[in-house]
């Protein structure tokens, strides 16, 4: 991790307990992308309900999803944890849990792709229309959006992020670092583009389900395996987690513990969610039949003169 990026840290030694607070990580371009997001999102949302209504479009729900997690994402990304990440294994799993299976959901959640259009003037509308219609950008999309290539992109960031060289890299090399959270972030959002809104995509209800199911599977064995082991994996953090109150492979089992179970959890909520949401579509198509079924029979009945006197 670039030290000349954490303010206030001691330059060149691992991070301490007393300089936690102080260790904010400033870095420009994280800033630029987080306040363009938030401002396009804010523009885009004050348009569209001034053309079709407050709360048309995107609900009020819809934008506070939005802003919760954007938040948690500026603070995964900015504040001490993003520090601590450099020297304990646990709080670089905690932050990457953060932005996958925490700021990720409500991202998509917040509907950003409604605003961002509404952000852009009617020209340009007209413009990036014509371009996510094209050939060349609706054939690959339609490839990504498949929740079978959804699932394993999402899942190969997870498993070859976290092969024991390639996790090292992350922590002494702030490119490395951000190719890591960018395919993390990125592959996140994608998988939950797919799995929030099951009624649009291939598979429906049932594969978004598979999809989360099959996440807390794979995920629960890296922690597990994380967790359960005696070995220091990560030899990056041999010598910085003393000053924390803990081993090197203490810090490891935390980071896994944290993985299999809060990080499963997540999965495992949404996945309960969209069976609930099923049955009650399930409900609710059932009643309309048997509604429709017995005005059908009235009208009959009305017809033949055999009804009610």
């Amino acid at each position: 991790m670039s030290p000349g990026l954490i303010v206030f840290a001691h330059i060149g030694t691992p991070l301490q307990p007393h300089d936690l607070w102080r260790a904010w990580t400033l870095e420009p371009v994280t800033i630029v992308l987080l306040v363009l997001s938030a401002g396009m999102y804010a523009r885009g949302l004050t348009r569209l309900w001034h053309a079709a209504g407050v709360a048309r479009g995107v609900r009020r729900r819809d934008a506070w999803a939005f802003a919760a997690g954007w938040t948690l994402l500026a603070l995964a990304l900015l504040s001490p944890l993003h520090a601590l990440g450099g020297v304990l294994f646990s709080a670089h799993m905690t932050q990457h849990e953060l932005l996958m299976t925490v700021a990720a959901p409500l991202l998509v959640l917040g509907r950003p792709l409604i605003p961002f259009v509404w952000a852009l003037s009617p020209r340009w509308r007209r413009i990036s229309g014509r371009w996510v219609s094209a050939r060349v950008v609706a054939q690959p999309w339609h490839v990504l959006t498949h929740p079978a290539s959804a699932f394993l992109l999402h899942g190969a960031a997870i498993w070859f992020w976290h092969l024991p060289s390639l996790y090292d890299a992350t922590v002494e090399s702030e490119l490395m670092h951000t190719a890591q959270h960018l395919s993390f972030v990125l592959t996140a959002l994608l998988f939950w583009w797919v799995v929030l809104q099951p009624s649009g995509v291939r598979g429906g209800a049932p594969a978004s389900i598979g999809m989360l199911f099959g996440t807390v599977l794979h995920t629960g064995a890296l922690g597990a395996l994380l967790t359960l082991t005696s070995r220091l994996i990560y030899s990056a953090y041999a010598t910085t987690t003393g000053p924390w109150g803990l081993t090197p492979v203490e810090d490891q089992q935390l980071g896994g513990i944290i993985m299999w179970v809060p990080g499963g959890l997540a999965y495992v909520v949404a996945a309960l969610a969209l069976v609930v949401r099923m049955l009650r579509e399930s409900e609710h198509r059932v009643a309309r039949r048997e509604l429709a079924r017995a005005s059908t029979f009235d009208t009959g009945q009305a017809r033949s003169g055999w009804g009610p006197i």
